[in-house]
This record gives structure tokens, C-alpha cells and sequence, in this order.
């Protein structure tokens, strides 16, 4: 039902006719769950969304159970399928592994118009029909949606870790050049089986050095916040412990090179019209940012990832890639880029620790210091809007919206009040145990406070009225509360039974349970 999975109908029969030209045999070996976030919204469906990424890992590992194959062809786009099906993959390290993108949909309705229509009918101004009519322009075609959320975020990692073939991350769906290197993947894994010339498994693509590399494009790019989860828990299967001050250190040194949606205007399609990826990369090693002495599907060295593909007589082919950003806008330069920093910063102080998206956020709009007002729902939040009673100064704290609590949903439902609010003046922000979204944008936001506040988090102890201060800059995030007081204060958590039964969610409660905090990846199995 996933415009960015539709292409995907096409593609085992080309992986099998490539594989058998290889002199190999592909075999579909099983499927997994692909949930839309956009679509669940809001929903209740939106609670299975982070657990959908375990499910799916371990969907994964059940289909390479039966250990008769010699590789993998792992087909993904969207938010938890991606992280899902390399966690799992990861689990079979001797297996080579190459990720096989479906590509994004062609530039349909700009995205700062979506968002500015979503705005007007929250404010009543427009109706339902201009608004469908704007999601339907928006969304108008097979292929990944365009801005540069968490799915084109999971594009742009699986190239700078190495596993896709170069520069096949945002090439369109049914095109010529998509379907050669969607062959070419067949192809290529036939090559690095332990039975071809190149023995490439996984294990030996996934290490330290591809998950800094990760990390630094996330950064440079201005990637999705989910990774700062996701991130965590893969780096995790692979017997590697990160955590959000890695990710704080490192942005701290990597500058901000892309605006792409919703840090800037121009969506994905444009972004590589600029260069792409393939630039990025080669920037990124001219300077010394990323690491090249890396092992990759396509061989030894990340330098391989500056090339683009191209199609010469029908046949497929590597050619060098832009040497310069042919849009400045959309694609700096290292010497001359958007930002100092790579726009992530960890914030800590007496409500726990969280992670704040700075690239889309206007500097004006960094540090918010205003009485807070508490809700343990998002729908409790947006009635308080709609009754007018939030057109001031003040801080949403939005509780009870982590992992253990109810599956830590997305909150984006969110983003258009707020974003009302802010456009008439008010100084806003949003603190949470929970998650705002890949599409993350001009609005502060404290998310992923961890401990959460059913684990006993302090942001739990919050009350309507406490002067909250968040400050990107220093990276605080304080409530300015008499500290005698503060640690008197007892927590009565909300009735959270109607989170846990519904659209399958009675299902999950051993995750709930089991789970583990934001930082530590929010899975909820053990791994290494």
C-alpha cells in the first residue's frame, strides 16, 4: 500500500533474471511488515510503529533461518524497515548483504506549500477538500516521499555505510537506470558470495568506522532524528556501543551541507539534481571527515561512493560525479556550508536527556524560556488549541510518550498548531518523552527525553506553570524549579490501559515491558 514499496512489485523478477545470468539462483525468502508513519499519524496505529522496526528484524532473521543461503538481498525504504531488516541482517554476519532502494516519486506539490496548507486547516481557514487536495498533489506518484524525512534518511545511511551500490539511492522508480541497478544488485551479490571472487559478508561492511560514517552523513545532511534511535540499536547488533554523546561530539565538527525539506525548500529529487550523495561523500573525504579505509559492497574504499550511475548503450556504467554543487541552495561546500555544526545537540539537566534537531530551527527560536503546560496526550494538547487557550508563551510538555508507556509514536500531529502559534509570535517549544518525526522542522523541540517519564524520568514531575528553560545553544534543558521542591514531588502517572488494547496493541505488551530507553535504541530484545 507504500507508494515508496509499490516499485518493489517489479523487482523479484528482475533480481532473479539477474542472478541467474550470474549463474546463481535468487529465492524470495520471506516478507516483513511495512507501516507508514505518515499514514498512522495521529492514530493508534502509530504506537506499533517503533516496535514495528523489532518485528521486523526479527521477521528478518526467521526468513535467513533456514541457512541455505549464501546472501542477501534486503528490499527497503520507509522508517523501520530499513533499521529492521539490517539489524537483522547483522545477526548473519558471515552472509554478504546488499540493500536494494526503490528510489523517490517525482517532485509533486513543493513541500513548504503542503505545510503551509496543513497549517490553514488547522487554524479552520481551509477545509478538509483543499487539504486532501494538497496531500493528494503532495503524494501524487510511485516511489519514497520527497522530503528529506527518516525514509530518505534510511537512503542516505545504507550509501554511506556501504551497503548499496553507488549512488543508487535517489534514482527514480520505473526508469531505465533504476531497473539496471536494481539488476546490478543481483549481479553484484552473486560476485561477493563466498562462492564468487569478492567474499564481501556483512560483518566485514559494519564496523566502527561505517557507523561514525553513518553518523556524519546524518549529520552533514541534517538527517532524520529517528537515527539517533535507530543508530543506536545497529550499531548494537553489531556489537558496538554508541550513544547520543557520540552523536553530540561529532556535530560539534561536522558542518551542515544540505537544505533539503525540512530544513530548506527543495525536496530529494532536486538534492541529487545538485550532486547528490555522491558529492556529499566527496567533500566529506577531501576534508577528511569521513572515513575511507572502509570495506563496501562495491570493494574496498568509500571513494567508489562518488561515482554516479549512468546507462551507456543500455549498458550500465560508473561515471565520475559532480565535481561542484550545481545548486549552492541546496548543496554547499565544506569551506562555505549552512552551518558550523551539523545542527543535532544533546541537551541534559534536571529533566534527563534528549536530543534537539537545530538545522530546521531558526536561530531566534533556539532558546525558549516560558511557563510550561502540561498534557500526557496529544489530543488533550490540540483541543487546548482549538479553545484558544494556547495563544502565549509556553512550553508543551507532552508526558507519557516513551517506549514503555505506549510504544513512543511520532508526534507530528502536532507540528501545525505549533507552527501556528509560532508564525503569530509566541515563543514555543516542545519537550517529550517521545518522538517528533524524520520531518522534524522550524519548532524546538526537546524529544526522546530519556529516562522517560514511566521509568521514573524526571520530566514526570512537571507541573502547568513550572518556568521551563531550553537552551540549544549551552544544550540545557531545565525546569527552574526550587530543587527542594522539585525532588519532593510525587508522580501520579495517567491511566495508560486505553494505549494498550486496540489495532493489535494487546499483542506488544511483552515490548512495552522489555523495552529499552531512547538512547540505548529502544529495542526490545537484547543485543551484543
Amino acid at each position: 500500500m507504500l507508494s515508496a514499496h509499490q516499485p518493489f512489485e517489479r523487482f523479484p523478477a528482475i533480481l532473479k533474471d539477474a542472478a541467474r545470468k550470474a549463474g546463481a539462483v535468487a529465492q524470495f525468502a520471506g516478507g516483513v511488515p511495512a507501516m507508514c508513519d505518515g499514514v498512522t499519524q495521529g492514530q493508534a496505529g502509530m504506537e506499533l510503529s517503533l516496535f514495528s522496526r523489532d518485528v521486523i528484524a526479527m521477521s528478518t532473521a526467521i526468513a535467513l533461518s533456514h541457512n541455505v543461503f549464501d546472501g542477501g538481498l534486503y528490499l527497503g525504504v520507509c522508517d523501520k524497515i530499513v533499521p529492521g531488516l539490517l539489524i537483522g541482517a547483522l545477526q548473519f554476519g558471515h552472509l554478504p548483504a546488499i540493500f536494494v532502494p526503490a528510489g523517490p516519486m517525482t517532485t509533486g506539490l513543493p513541500n513548504p506549500e503542503k505545510a503551509k496548507v496543513r497549517q490553514l486547516h488547522v487554524e479552520g481557514k481551509v477545509g478538509r477538500e483543499a487539504l486532501l487536495e494538497a496531500e493528494m498533489a503532495s503524494y501524487h506518484g510511485p516511489g519514497t516521499c520527497t522530503f528529506y524525512g527518516t525514509a530518505n534518511s534510511n537512503q542516505m545511511l545504507m550509501e554511506v555505510m556501504g551497503l548499496h551500490l553507488p549512488g543508487a539511492a535517489f534514482v527514480n522508480p520505473n526508469t531505465a537506470l533504476r531497473d539496471a541497478l536494481t539488476a546490478a544488485a543481483a549481479t553484484r551479490a552473486a560476485q561477493i558470495t563466498r562462492a564468487g571472487a569478492e567474499y564481501t559478508p556483512i560483518a566485514e561492511v559494519i564496523d566502527e568506522r561505517a557507523i561514525v560514517n553513518g553518523i556524519i552523513g546524518l549529520l552533514a545532511t541534517g538527517g532524520s532524528t529517528n537515527h539517533t534511535i535507530h543508530l543506536v540499536a545497529i550499531a548494537r547488533a553489531a556489537g558496538i556501543v554508541i550513544d547520543w554523546s557520540d552523536f553530540d561530539t561529532l556535530s560539534a565538527v561536522v558542518p551542515l551541507l544540505c537544505r533539503v525539506y525540512p530544513n530548506g525548500s527543495a525536496d530529494i529529487n532536486h538534492f541529487h539534481a545538485a550532486g547528490g550523495i555522491g558529492l556529499l561523500i566527496r567533500q566529506l573525504l577531501d576534508e577528511e571527515l569521513l572515513h575511507d579505509d572502509v570495506m563496501t559492497v562495491a570493494g574496498k574504499g568509500l571513494r567508489r561512493y562518488t561515482e554516479e550511475p549512468a546507462l551507456a548503450s543500455g549498458n550500465l556504467t560508473w561515471v565520475p560525479g559532480a565535481a561542484s554543487s550545481l545548486d549552492r541552495a541546496v548543496l554547499a561546500s565544506v569551506r562555505e556550508p549552512f552551518s558550523a555544526d551539523g545542527g543535532l545537540k544533546l541537551l541534559s539537566g534536571n529533566l534527563g536527556r534528549a536530543i534537539i534537531k537545530t538545522s530546521a530551527v531558526k536561530p531566534e527560536h533556539r532558546v525558549v524560556e516560558a511557563p510550561a503546560r502540561v498534557f500526557d496526550d496529544q489530543d488533550d494538547m490540540l483541543a487546548a488549541f482549538k479553545r484558544g487557550e494556547l495563544h502565549r508563551d509556553f512550553v508543551a510538555v507532552l508526558r507519557f510518550q516513551g517506549p514503555r508507556a505506549n510504544g513512543m509514536p511520532e508526534l507530528h500531529k502536532l507540528t501545525p498548531a505549533l507552527g501556528v502559534l509560532q508564525d503569530q509570535g509566541f515563543k514555543v517549544a516542545l519537550v517529550t518523552d517521545g518522538r517528533m518525526s524524520g520531518a522534524s522542522g522550524k519548532i524546538p523541540a526537546a524529544i526522546h527525553v530519556t529516562p522517560e517519564c514511566l521509568a521514573g524520568g524526571p520530566l514526570a514531575r512537571v507541573r502547568d506553570g513550572d518556568l521551563i528553560r531550553l537552551d540549544a545553544g549551552t544544550g540545557t534543558l531545565e525546569a527552574l524549579v526550587d530543587a527542594a521542591d522539585w525532588l519532593q514531588r510525587e508522580v501520579a502517572g495517567p491511566d495508560l490501559s486505553s494505549n494498550h488494547y486496540g489495532v493489535g496493541r494487546e499483542l506488544f505488551s511483552a515490548a512495552r515491558a522489555s523495552v529499552a530507553g531512547a538512547e540505548q535504541g529502544a529495542v526490545s530484545f537484547l543485543t551484543a
